[in-house]
């Protein structure tokens, strides 16, 4: 079926806004009549379809979203779309008719999760019914255009098997991750934007064995691991009167009256870091969360300054860091686009502070070598508490 251009589509959505009608073959026919157009009935069912996608989906945009692989959807301005299928940014033949057509669109999903997108607050995140995580920002104060950033759930959860097989570790690799979760002890996914963290973090946690209760803990729901008993706690953004917020923080002092056998916070980026430190510290064991961070060496420096930001001291974070939270695992987006396991490390203290030692890391055909916290590693593990 061949796609009427961007043109004809606002002008017969024009047309059926200013007669206050619904899309619908007659309507569109009608309007189209009356503006002196005749088109087949193929270009007709295309134009009805397209309405409805502007109506009710995400427009132009939804057969990119429901693109299986596909994990990112951005926009810049009218003329600009990118898709992140798995190998890197590519340009999408998908474009808008003006920024106006981007702003309509972004206001009505926004206004669809409840939230407020205009000039006295051009900014918004929200997540989608569908679980799409969308933020946007709008012109003039975002260039080129209205901007989208659309992040893509995964639509099922991978095993360490499969994520073998994409490569993204080694056969060895994956044996050692399934050791840090039997052994309950506690870790943390770092990486940057894009590399991974959330697909491996669930893959883990589909390892927990079935006789324990996980908890969740995030900002935006997108962890579903493959298991029969987890429950989730979701942050709540303040409504258009800026009332009804409840922070992440809270949501983790709540999930320990909640008998977790595994806390879990999706990602750490606040306050929040000292109640699931505390957690740990405090009997419950095999906990996780993820951070961004560009090393595994430079997660000690992170989590202390997220420490700060709830009033607690270098020396107090670093303390709790190592009674409770001592393997990072870190992943890294290659330049191919493919995500890597990089490297495990353990938080050690050293002179003049806290530090992150390689026990393992990743040559570049993914076979994992020992560095100089192996042995520290293996203790962990054998232990099997922090």
């Amino acid at each position: 079926m061949s796609q009427p251009d961007a043109a004809l589509i606002e002008q017969v959505r024009t047309g059926l806004a200013g007669r206050g009608a619904g899309v619908d073959v007659d309507q569109v026919a009608s309007v189209l009549r009356a503006g002196g157009r005749v088109v087949g009935d193929e270009t007709l069912r295309a134009l009805v379809e397209a309405l409805e996608r502007e109506s009710f989906g995400a427009g132009p945009l939804e057969s990119l979203l429901r693109e299986p692989g596909v994990t990112d959807v951005l926009v810049n301005g009218a003329g600009q779309v990118f898709v992140d299928r798995g190998a890197g940014l590519e340009a999408a033949t998908v474009t808008f008719a003006d920024d106006a057509a981007v702003r309509r669109l972004a206001q009505r999903l926004a206004a669809g999760g409840g939230r407020r997108l205009d000039e006295a607050s051009p900014f918004v995140d929200v997540r989608l019914r569908d679980g799409t995580r969308l933020h946007a920002a709008l012109a003039p104060v975002a260039r080129p255009g209205t901007l989208l950033s659309l992040r893509v759930p995964a639509r099922r959860v991978f095993t360490l098997d499969e994520l073998v097989a994409r490569q993204l570790m080694s056969a060895g690799g994956a044996r050692v991750l399934a050791d840090i979760v039997a052994s309950r002890t506690a870790f943390l996914v770092s990486g940057g934007t894009g590399s991974g963290k959330t697909t491996l973090l669930a893959a883990l946690l589909s390892r927990v064995p079935a006789t324990e209760r996980i908890v969740l803990v995030e900002d935006s729901a997108e962890l579903r691991p493959a298991h029969p008993h987890v429950v989730a706690l979701e942050c709540r953004p303040p409504n258009v009167e800026g009332a009804g917020d409840i922070a992440l923080r809270d949501l983790v002092r709540q999930a320990l009256r909640m008998r977790p056998d595994r806390l879990v916070v999706g990602e750490v980026r606040g306050a929040e870091v000292v109640d699931l430190l505390a957690a740990l510290n405090t009997g419950h064991e095999g906990g996780c969360s993820t951070v961004h961070a560009n090393s595994a060496a430079d997660v000690p420096a992170r989590l202390e300054a997220l420490a700060m930001t709830a009033g607690v001291g270098r020396e107090a974070a670093q303390a709790q860091m190592l009674a409770g939270m001592r393997v990072v695992v870190h992943l890294r987006r290659a330049a191919d686009g493919g995500r890597r396991l990089a490297e495990v490390g353990v938080l050690c203290a050293e002179q003049g502070g806290l530090g992150c030692l390689t026990a393992l890391a990743a040559e570049p055909g993914g076979r994992l070598v020992p560095g100089p916290a192996a042995g520290e590693l293996e203790r962990l593990l054998d232990d099997g508490q922090p």
